[in-house]
Order: C-alpha cells, then structure tokens, then sequence
C-alpha cells in the first residue's frame, strides 16, 4: 500500500512501473532500539514513495509473535513469530533479508532456537545483518566467523572479548558475504541508503536523503565517536595525541616516561598539560579510561573479574577492586550484580 502524499506537496514518481523489489523481516529482541528500527523503515518507505510504489516491503517478527517491547519501554506489534519466518524460507513469503533489531541487555540474550533460524535463513541464500547490537546476536549464530562487522561502539570491547573470530570495526557499517551489520543510531539509515543505491542508483538515494533532510551519504567507514577534540573539548594537538596513545595501550599501559617520548615532551610538560586541560594528572587520566573500559567488560560480558583486571592493564584483582570503588562507588562484583537486578526487574518496561 503506498503512503498518501500529504497535499501542497508535488513530488512525482520516478517509475509508475513496478520494477525490482525487496522483502524484508525485521526481528526484534526485548529492548531494541527504537532510533535504528525506525530510521531503518522511515528510510525505505521514501524510497517507495519516490518511486511511486512498493519496491520494498517488510513485516515485524519476534521469538513468539508476541508484543516486544523496546528500551524505552514502547510496545510493537509483530506480524508474525519464529516458528512463521521458518516455514516463510520454504514459501512464497521467503524474505530477500531479515534484520536482527537489539540493543541493551543484548549480551543476556542467547535463544537456540532463533540462532538456528538465522544459520538457516543464510545458508538459503537470504541476506542476514543487523542493526544496533544485533550483531551479537548474528555471532552467537556462528555467523560472523571471519566476518567483518560493525557494532555500537559502546559495546565493542565486550563483543571483542566474547567473539574474537569475528572482525569487528567501530565503522557505521558492514557489509561482507551478504550479511550487513550497523552500528546502530542514525547509521541503519546509511546502510538502507546503500542498499537503495545499489537497486536503484545515486539518483534515487539523492531524493531520499532530500526527504530526509540529511546532506549526505556517510560512508561505511566513517567514524561512528565523535571526534576527540569534540568530545572533550580540548583543542592542544599534545594532549590529544597523548590521550590517542593510551585509548591505544590500555591492556598494557604505557609509562609515563614512554609516553613522553613519544610525545617529544618532557614529563612535567605533560604533567602541567593534563593538569591545565584535563584538570587532572595524566596517571588519574589513563586510570580513569582503563577503569571506564573494565566497567563496559563487567556489563557487557561474563568475563570473570581476575580476566577483566587483566585485559585492563591491572597487575592484580585486588588493586583493580580498590581502584575501581574509589571511581565508582562499588565493587566490580556489585556492578555486575547491579547489571542483573537491572535486566531481571525490567522486562517489559522503561530502561535507562
């Protein structure tokens, strides 16, 4: 069915003939992302309305055709379940791809049967990816093997941890072997624009990204983090290039003394620095983002504390437990109970 065309606006079709087309199956897992899902969809119906008809379709799915309800607590009805999208691959409903939508509390999700419907769905033939933290779940599927992939940034260091075989980047998005996987946000629009252009060309994309009043067509390897000098607001080229060299060294820190050759400063140089633009020494400053990556690892994997104090740069559990309820006010242990309690006591409802 193609969408009304709101009155006063004069938008004609580029094909009254129905050409190509593309069936989709977007699959939501509890606590989605609302932003990706529907930058995903908001993209490919413009698509439709610029050409003047339904190139592409989709249907919503879930594990048991039930109600799923997104992180910010919104409910969406699906169109059909599992068990549905399983005889739908021996049909004529077979879809061209299915999406796996998550996000938070992706980690805790691990259902046999939906890994086994995605190797399935692959090994037919059908384009299989995701949006947001999909991808774990796809590698959880044994299918990002040798992969390239992309996921949220956020969620990267657990994902790397648990899923070493996969090569995963913090790009916007992948595309390897017919999966395609984003990094969620804006960037599941960047990735239906990609798939646009590649059925119907540059010109279309240009209209689509009119309508949707973006100015570009990011590439897939375009930086999904703001820049450092945006993000912390700090305009010295040392600092900054100082703080790249410990994001880059944070399971073997490096010393202040190898720092500062690197840097060609000497060490009261950096030391005046960090303390005029950071407000701190450069030692609290690497410690505060190795602590910051161990608090992504304890609620985003199961990795044990010992192995999380070591993939941090800690000699020892002890010490990373000390450092870490000086910054944060608790143990690693109470972090990752506290991440439990959360998941277990919010289910259906609004999640922070």
């Amino acid at each position: 069915m193609l969408v009304p065309q709101p009155r006063g606006m004069d938008i004609a079709p580029m094909s009254k003939a129905p050409t190509k087309k593309r069936s989709l199956v977007f699959f939501l897992v509890p606590h989605f992302t609302m932003l990706p899902f529907s930058a995903a969809i908001e993209t490919l119906r413009i698509a439709n309305r610029m050409l003047g008809y339904s190139a592409y379709t989709w249907r919503l799915a879930s594990a048991d055709g039930e109600k799923v309800y997104s992180s910010s607590g919104i409910g969406i009805e699906v169109n059909s379940s599992l068990a549905d999208e399983r005889r739908n691959l021996g049909g004529e409903n077979r879809p061209n791809m299915v999406l796996v939508c998550s996000g938070i509390y992706v980690e805790e999700y691990n259902n046999k049967s939906v890994n086994a419907y995605l190797r399935e769905t692959y090994n037919r033939g059908v384009a299989v990816g995701s949006l947001c933290t999909g991808a774990h779940v796809l590698a959880q599927a044994g299918l990002l093997n040798g992969k390239r992939c992309a996921i949220h940034w956020e969620n990267l260091p657990g994902f790397s941890e648990a899923f070493p075989q996969a090569e995963v980047y913090a790009d916007l998005y992948e595309i390897d072997s017919n999966i395609y996987t984003c990094a969620g946000g804006t960037s599941s629009l960047d990735m239906m624009l990609n798939l646009i252009g590649q059925d119907f060309g540059e010109s279309l994309v240009n209209r689509v990204c009119e309508q949707a009043l973006t100015d570009r067509v990011r590439s897939p390897h375009d930086r999904q983090r703001l820049p450092l000098r945006a993000r912390l607001g700090v305009q010295n080229s040392k600092v900054l290039s100082i703080i790249e060299l410990m994001e880059s060294n944070l399971a073997e820190p490096l010393s202040l003394l190898e720092i500062a050759d690197d840097a060609g400063l000497s060490r009261r140089q950096i030391e005046r620095l960090f303390r005029q633009e950071m407000g701190r020494s450069p030692a609290r400053y690497y410690l505060e983002i190795r602590l910051d990556r161990a608090r992504h690892l304890l609620v985003q994997s199961s990795m044990p504390v010992v192995e999380v104090a070591v993939a941090c740069g800690f000699v020892s559990a002890s010490h990373f437990s000390k450092c870490y309820r000086e910054l944060y006010n608790r143990s690693p242990q109470q972090e990752r109970a506290e991440r439990k309690l959360n998941i277990s006591t919010n289910r259906t409802g609004v999640v922070v």
